[in-house]
């Protein structure tokens, strides 16, 4: 059987679907996101609204797809076959599309294309995993078992004593050599730290051998397939960066060492991120969102002591951006107040997060 013939057969009609917020609207779509958070599922949701005779999926990064016969017969086959829908899984742009009603592609980073709707899928939100989560009856369980695990779909269904050994895998999936995955794993660490990329390549060349170009290449190219994100500090572009993963959980996956605020404050981060593109830190300051003078602090265990010790500092930082809201984003502590004029609202992750 031929690559064409044996995927033309696929049947995607009886796989169950995650409802997501993101959905296929436009008939020439361009999917990208990190690996894992749920791309193909998209794309099997999309299909199911057609008959199986009328599509035709190819994962060009199967082995057993003929990357040849591909490029040399796809066309001809579309149009001996009727095909309404094609779907070309991790194309690269090496051979030309052929003419087609609908073609869903996707892409480990943004490339525009003419014609083309571009649809960035993100892992889960907090509030699509209480949608996905049946094993806890309240929303405080799933909270602690989102923390702990991540936001990555398939976690969800794997068994717990699997789950870590999982990410471990899926960050292998990343990096086709070693010295990518330290690369990676560095980055990890250093989640919600002000670090500069020199700093992390110095710390690695200590470690192993390892040219400039090659570790600034992969830093590129995990920021472009949104596997790490760095966000400046406001107005000082200059500054360090702070930086983050697109999923908290792989913390926990390479280092035995606690960083649990990190991991809260990457939390944080990741709900911000699907309704900001700007978004910043300042003194004191955990992120500051300057469309709607907006500013968060993340503070897992809060208290007013804790809140005394910072509030002088803090709040000429605030008055200087000219805050008009402060949120406070806790483990289950939950309250409302005025200081030197600024609304302070302290809301556990999970109210916060489903307001968000």
């Amino acid at each position: 059987m031929t690559t064409l013939e044996a995927c033309y057969e696929l049947d995607f009609s009886k796989v169950e679907f995650l409802e997501r917020k993101a959905r296929i609207t436009h008939p020439k779509t361009i999917i990208i996101g990190p690996p894992k958070c749920g791309k193909s599922y998209l794309i099997y949701d999309y299909l199911s609204g057609f008959d199986t005779q009328d599509y035709l999926y190819i994962d060009l990064f199967d082995f057993k797809n003929s990357h040849e016969e591909i490029t040399v017969h796809l066309t001809a086959f579309i149009k001996k076959n009727n095909i309404k829908v094609l779907v070309l899984e991790n194309f690269d742009f090496s051979f030309e599309l052929p003419l087609c009603d609908s073609i869903i592609l996707t892409l480990t980073h943004e490339k525009k294309q003419f014609g083309f709707k571009q649809l960035l899928l993100m892992p889960l939100d907090f509030e699509e995993f209480l949608l996905h989560d049946h094993r806890h009856q309240n929303t405080t369980n799933s909270f602690n078992y989102f923390l702990k695990y991540g936001n990555l779909p398939e976690i969800i269904n794997q068994e717990e004593h699997k789950k870590l050994k999982r990410l471990q895998e899926i960050l292998k999936l990343h990096c086709y050599d070693t010295t990518k995955l330290e690369i990676l794993k560095l980055f990890i660490v250093a989640i919600d730290e002000k670090k500069s990329i020199n700093q992390l390549f110095i710390t690695l060349k200590k470690m192993q051998k390892i040219s400039k170009d090659k570790f600034y290449e992969t830093t590129k190219e995990f920021e472009e397939n949104k596997i790490i994100y760095f966000i400046s500090k406001y107005q000082q572009p200059k500054a360090t960066k702070k930086i983050y993963i697109y999923n908290h959980a792989f913390l926990t996956a390479v280092t035995h060492t606690k960083k649990f605020k990190n991991e809260f404050s990457n939390l944080i981060f990741l709900e911000l991120v699907k309704n900001h593109q700007k978004i910043y830190y300042h003194d004191y300051i955990d992120f500051y969102i300057p469309t709607t003078k907006t500013a968060l602090l993340a503070l897992p265990f809060f208290n007013h002591l804790v809140m005394n010790s910072l509030k002088r500092k803090l709040f000429s930082t605030l008055e200087e951006l000219n805050v008009k809201r402060l949120y406070i984003i806790t483990i289950g502590n939950s309250e409302t107040f005025f200081s030197n004029k600024v609304e302070v609202t302290v809301l556990p992750f999970y109210e916060w997060a489903l307001l968000n």
